[in-house]
């Protein structure tokens, strides 16, 4: 998904893009459901989104911000092969991130960034802008390849927000089917 049709989508769901964090705490509330996180290009945006939600200690217990791969390997227990063979920037990294911090912090749902916020870094076959969210819960993983890069000069900060947004968003989705 592109940032403009992720924009697009929020719009034609009626969901504006600055409630998205406090509609993800509602509604694990709602549920007595408790989410983690485990960001590596966000840097901990979206556990600060979550927490500048009053009453999101009763949901929210860990975040992980995972920029080193060692710490992905020995916190989050992404395998040093996934890494090694895929490169941090991967679907398989970010649904093993996801499950990591699912399983460190036994909550119902974990949720993960990793990507490319730039300028920097970028290459052909990983643009910046590129971002994988990995969603994971006891049904399974899932990942998410978003591309938010909007123009020719990216914007680091628009790049980690539309990122932590479309991972609530995923999150807010996976709720709803919980």
């Amino acid at each position: 998904m592109k940032a403009q049709e992720f924009l697009e989508l929020l719009e034609k769901e009626n969901i504006n893009i600055e409630d998205l964090s406090t509609l993800v705490v509602e509604a694990l509330n709602k549920k007595s459901l408790k989410i983690a996180t485990a960001e590596s290009c966000t840097g901990g945006l979206i556990s600060k989104k979550i927490t500048d939600v009053s009453g999101s200690s009763a949901v929210f217990d860990l975040g992980v911000c995972s920029y080193a791969n060692h710490i992905k390997n020995k916190v989050l227990n992404v395998k040093e092969e996934t890494l090694s063979t895929y490169g941090a920037v991967s679907e398989k990294t970010a649904m093993e991130m996801a499950r990591g911090v699912r399983l460190l912090s036994n909550a119902d749902i974990g949720i993960s960034t990793t990507g490319i916020a730039g300028p920097m870094g970028g290459s052909q076959y990983k643009p910046v802008g590129l971002v994988y969210i990995g969603v994971s819960t006891e049904k399974g993983l899932i990942a998410h390849k978003v591309l938010l890069s909007e123009g020719r000069d990216p914007q680091r900060s628009r790049i980690r927000e539309l990122a932590a947004s479309c991972a609530l968003f995923y999150a807010l989705c996976e709720i709803y089917e919980m």
